[in-house]
């Protein structure tokens, strides 16, 4: 009788992992729970047969790849491969999850519909990879992103200088700052201060002799009424270029260092710039840096990293948003919210970037699907249901022959 309680205990625990896995079978990141039996043996040291049991045993398939879904919502995010999102409740405690389906609440933090909040390093910080334990991150908060401005630090700037071009005296050199200095070579670049206010750079060439130039930087607005020389103050920063007689490449003076007004100072790359029998011309000129915007849209490349585009399209990274895992993702202890604890059986939690590691990559606009598979856990119940009923026969059985050991006397 007591092995067919155990038989039908353990029908009715299979069962159960089939409703769970029904009632989930939509629930985005969920993993199919499966049942395994395990015999419990009676005593075997008398020559009759002595009959035992069985116990269930239910696991989380939790190492399995679901279905990825795309989705129009860039924070929605799924795994393709290992790993798992680190999440944390409202108490401060953090988790493991699948479930990636995460907006912003109230105060900006990505927040998935079980009410956990997407961890991540704000970048900038030391991201950790390969580090035991789930300490050491930050909430991802999207709110945060609000107009702000970019100063310029680093820029390009590619020219040919005319190798036919006249030496310019001395007295004559933009570095000068005289009126009537020459400019042979006059271009104009747009940076920007520490508050996002646009700064135009004038940029002059002159030779100085055989295959040697001076460049001069000044600031346009302490130009001279009318544009030009003399400008009210001097030089930002001059600097002399030296080229290779036989191609014409730049070998020294490869950049400028220009302090920008009220900005921070700016690195000019010239390597690029050539001295050939052609006159004066601007191949190419970039700066970074950006004027007071909004935050247009946030994008996640597939190694978590979050950027935030601005209405200027100037892409800046805000987040790195890390995977973890476990020796034994199949025995991590599922908690309530689609989420999972480390156990003993488990293993310590390992964190580490996303594609490192045996870690799979991060997809955003995607979500992974349940992998339940509702044909077989239908089949599964009907199993059960069989199994179940067998079981009690078993008993029913049993109690006849109770019944008739109390009516022999």
């Amino acid at each position: 009788m007591r092995t067919a309680v155990s038989g039908m205990n353990a029908q009715a625990s299979r069962l159960a992992a089939v409703s769970d896995n029904v009632a989930n079978v939509n629930t985005t990141g969920y993993k199919q729970a499966t049942t395994e039996f395990e015999t419990v043996l009676g005593q075997q040291a008398t020559r009759d047969y002595m009959s035992g049991g069985v116990v269930a045993q239910v696991r989380q398939d939790a190492n399995s790849q679901g279905t990825l879904r795309g989705t129009t919502n860039v924070t929605d995010l799924a795994v393709s491969g290992n790993g798992f999102f680190v999440v944390r409740n409202d108490a401060g405690a953090s988790y493991l999850t699948r479930a990636g389906s995460f907006v912003p609440d109230a105060q900006g933090n990505l927040v998935n519909t079980a009410g956990y909040k997407l961890m991540g390093y704000p970048m900038g910080d030391t991201v950790a990879s390969g580090v035991v334990g789930l300490g050491g991150t930050t909430t991802v908060n999207i709110g945060q992103l609000s107009l702000t401005a970019k100063p310029s630090t680093t820029g390009t700037f590619t020219a040919n200088l005319p190798s036919t071009a006249g030496i310019t005296p001395a007295g004559s050199l933009p570095s000068a700052n005289v009126a009537g200095s020459a400019t042979l070579g006059k271009s104009s670049v747009v940076a920007y201060d520490n508050l996002g206010a646009p700064v135009t750079l004038d940029v002059y060439f002159n030779k100085t002799s055989a295959n040697t130039w001076e460049a001069a930087v000044f600031n346009s607005a302490d130009a001279a009424t009318g544009g030009g020389f003399p400008y009210s103050s001097g030089a930002l920063t001059t600097s002399t270029l030296s080229f290779d007689p036989s191609t014409g490449a730049l070998s020294s003076g490869t950049s400028l260092a220009v302090s920008v007004p009220n900005g921070a100072s700016l690195s000019v790359d010239l390597s690029k710039s050539t001295q050939l029998a052609a006159g004066y011309a601007v191949i190419d000129s970039a700066m970074n840096g950006n004027a007071p915007s909004a935050v247009q849209r946030v994008e996640i490349d597939d190694q978590g990293t979050m950027y935030a585009v601005y209405d200027s399209q100037t892409k800046v990274a805000t987040y790195k948003i890390p995977l973890a895992n476990v020796r034994s993702p199949d025995n991590l202890t599922q908690i309530t919210g689609n989420v999972y604890s480390a156990s003993t059986a488990s293993g310590s939690v390992v964190i580490s970037d996303a594609k490192t590691g045996g870690l799979g990559k991060i997809m955003s606009s995607s979500l992974e699907d349940s992998t339940v598979d509702l044909a077989t856990e239908l089949t599964t119940m009907i199993e059960s249901q069989r199994g179940y009923t067998a079981n009690s026969k078993v008993f029913q059985t049993s109690a006849d022959l109770v019944d008739v050991l109390v009516n022999l006397k």
